[in-house]
């Protein structure tokens, strides 16, 4: 059936218990994603112990196919049967809906709750945030973080920013208008916002420099980690708040660009899944990752190629959630632009996957995950990208080098401040 959220079928624990099974049993007549991750490892195997019949698999065993999973979506855009396919095959969202269902009878973890209200932790980490940065380095501290909410104590964690991105924003001068063919709207996201400022900052001085009006809208976090969480109303709630400004400024005229992979996904196509309106569809149509969006401008003739400084080597990684858009290799693109830039490009899964790898049962999975990105990443004459924020904390944990964003590259490229390192 298709992923709909408000129907009465959709919560219901036996007819999801049949669902998963019909995906699993043409998932184990396939078998093309066998090697794609622990969680279509954990199920052929458990369908080859149960002689490839999937109706005998017990409940907890349906649970540890779903545990695995970590949304990467990897396995969509290679699936032979993705919709509109008879077959409908959906794998991440179908262990999405068990995810959701499960914690709608069982109830939701106070864990959970706190990795998914990435808006309040920011806040209030943020306020006191060399406080809070001490804390998630401190071994005693980390210790009682991994008894009380389940974070893995070598777990890596973002730092928080006491300027954030939206702060800047306030305190900076009135953006300039531009020349009024080109407009967009950032959403920057929760990550760029409290962990991540750099890449807002240079997110606004390359639209700048190329004579592109740039409006923040208001806005909150996606609604993703929620959505992992399985808090679908406080889910629902973001989604609306967002789609409502969203769509007034793609009325004005405004096309939406994200910096982020995983939430450029969302907006594009959860949103209207989660809520099926004119207004989720509108904003759905008109939102571009960041790398994307500049591509087009480059297509259109309008890009500024006046490039001053030299980058040499890159070695970027493509993130799963930019891969899952079907658009190509869009950042790889736009640095390739740069005179004397030699990119050279991995797409693999980082194993980090929002909170899934900051859990202690997971962390040592995610980081096998991740084995061949570090190998690739681990080099001390190139520059290191990824359009994914957590995926460079991933690499960083491994390599103990900290990738940079796309746009950052580009900042320098054009010798900004904003791309000069905080």
């Amino acid at each position: 059936m298709s992923f709909d959220v408000n129907s009465t079928e959709f919560w219901d624990p036996q007819a999801t218990r049949k669902e998963v099974l019909r995906v699993f049993d043409t998932c184990y007549g396939c078998t093309l994603c066998h090697t794609l991750c622990p969680s279509f490892v954990n199920l052929f195997q458990l369908m080859d112990e149960n002689f490839g019949e999937a109706d005998r698999l017990k409940d907890e065993q349906v649970k540890g196919v779903v545990d695995l999973c970590y949304q990467c979506k990897l396995c969509y855009p290679i699936c032979p049967y993705v919709p509109p396919h008879e077959w409908d095959i959906d794998f991440p969202r179908t262990m999405m809906r068990v995810n959701l269902v499960e914690k709608k009878q069982k109830g939701v973890r106070f864990a959970d709750r706190v990795f998914g209200d990435t808006d309040t932790v920011g806040k209030l980490s943020s306020l006191a945030a060399p406080l809070v940065n001490w804390a998630n380095r401190n071994p005693f501290m980390r210790g009682l973080m991994e008894k009380s909410l389940g974070i893995h104590r070598d777990r890596l964690l973002p730092d928080f920013h006491t300027k954030t991105f939206a702060k800047w924003v306030r305190k900076r001068p009135a953006p300039r208008k531009g020349n009024g063919e080109e407009k967009v709207a950032l959403f920057y996201t929760c990550t760029v916002n409290y962990n991540e400022p750099q890449i807002g900052k240079a997110t606004v001085g390359v639209l700048e420099r190329n004579g592109i009006e740039c409006v923040i809208p208001e806005q909150q976090c996606c609604g993703l980690p929620f959505l992992d969480g399985g808090l679908v109303e406080k889910a629902k709630k973001k989604i609306e708040s967002n789609v409502a400004a969203l769509s007034r400024a793609v009325r004005q005229g405004y096309k939406i660009v994200v910096p982020s992979a995983s939430c450029s996904y969302m907006l594009k196509q959860d949103y209207p899944r989660f809520l099926p309106t004119e207004d989720s569809r509108l904003v759905a149509e008109n939102t571009y990752d960041l790398s994307e969006y500049l591509v087009k401008v480059h297509e259109r003739g309008k890009l500024d190629l006046g490039f001053t400084e030299k980058i040499g080597k890159i070695r970027y990684h493509q993130p799963c959630h930019l891969k899952a858009q079907n658009i190509g290799f869009k950042a790889q693109e736009l640095m390739g632009l740069i005179p004397g830039a030699q990119v050279s490009r991995m797409q693999c899964c980082s194993g980090h996957d929002g909170s899934w790898s900051v859990k202690k049962e997971n962390f040592e999975a995610s980081m096998k995950v991740g084995k061949p990105l570090f190998k690739f990443m681990k080099s001390d004459d190139t520059c290191s990208v990824t359009d994914c924020p957590l995926s460079a904390v991933q690499v960083q944990q491994a390599t103990g080098k900290k990738p940079i964003h796309p746009i950052v590259v580009m900042a320098r490229a054009y010798g900004l401040d904003e791309g000069k390192p905080a």
